[in-house]
């Protein structure tokens, strides 16, 4: 562990100081990684990385179970709904009434929708020169990383339990 972080003479919060350094990593890595796989958005990596760095790897696991489920949802919606329709946003609208029926017919919650819209509205309103297929393909797989890689981080390097230093007796 860094020494900064066992020796705090500002008397900074130790753990709030742990979070942002893990985040820090998680989210670099995961733009690093998107951009070996030549992603032309590698930033919603990072993104999706921050979202899903929690206190715990059980409230982890949690929001990015949510986010994967509705970002997947919306990113098929979004390219089926621009393929056919375009960049309408009456049908939009549309669209985004029928995520929330499918989510809450799916008992998904709340997050999962949000994230479905999301997504929905990256891949189907932003005019971009790929097919919408692929831009939903990209979107999927960039937000994937970030989760893969944010949990990764919050696995391997978790949280110590209030009152804990991590300092030896």
């Amino acid at each position: 562990m860094p020494q900064w972080l066992t020796t705090n003479p500002a008397g900074l919060n130790r753990a709030e100081l742990e979070h942002a350094l893990k985040s820090a990593i998680a989210a670099t890595v995961s733009i690093l990684v998107s951009r070996l796989g030549h992603l032309p958005e590698a930033y919603w990596a990072a993104i999706a990385s921050m979202v899903v760095m929690q206190s715990t790897l059980g409230a982890s696991l949690s929001i990015s179970v949510s986010r994967l489920i509705g970002d997947a949802l919306g990113a098929l919606t979004g390219a089926l709904l621009a393929v056919y329709f375009g960049a309408n946003v009456y049908v939009f609208g549309a669209g985004v009434l029928l995520l929330g029926v499918l989510t809450a017919a799916l008992h998904l919650n709340r997050a999962a929708y949000r994230f479905t819209g999301i997504a929905m509205v990256i891949v189907m309103l932003i005019p971009r020169p790929a097919s919408p297929w692929i831009v939903a393909l990209h979107r999927f797989s960039e937000i994937s990383i970030g989760i893969v890689v944010g949990l990764f981080v919050v696995f391997v390097w978790p949280e110590l339990p209030a009152g804990k230093t991590g300092s030896p007796a």
